[in-house]
């Protein structure tokens, strides 16, 4: 399964404090089954002294195969352990208004 494959990948090169990795899959217009679409929040101290741009692209250079292949959508929330102390939550994911659920 895809959400494992973006996990254990995310896991082994980051040793994040915390991981979570959510398949948005039904939230979009794609076929029943498909795993396209992840919402990942992940805390490690990887990141301190990154900024944002660097941390996405640790993790798009990590996952490089998947995004060439089924997955088309990877939302990123990537925080070091104290900015996770802060903030202790990440955002929540909008609506999808693609495809056919924008008809009507």
């Amino acid at each position: 399964m895809m959400r494992e494959t973006i996990e254990s990948k995310l896991r082994e090169a980051l040793s994040p404090e915390h991981i979570e990795v959510i398949d948005e899959s039904h939230g979009h217009n794609v076929r029943d089954g498909a795993e396209s679409h992840f919402k990942v929040i992940l805390i490690s101290a990887a990141f301190a002294g990154q900024r944002a741009v660097r941390r996405h692209q640790t993790v798009y250079g990590l996952l490089r195969e998947e995004l060439q292949g089924s997955v088309h959508a990877l939302a990123l929330h990537l925080y070091t352990p104290e900015e996770w102390r802060q903030r202790a939550a990440a955002p929540q994911s909008p609506p999808c208004l693609g495809g056919s659920k924008n008809d009507g």
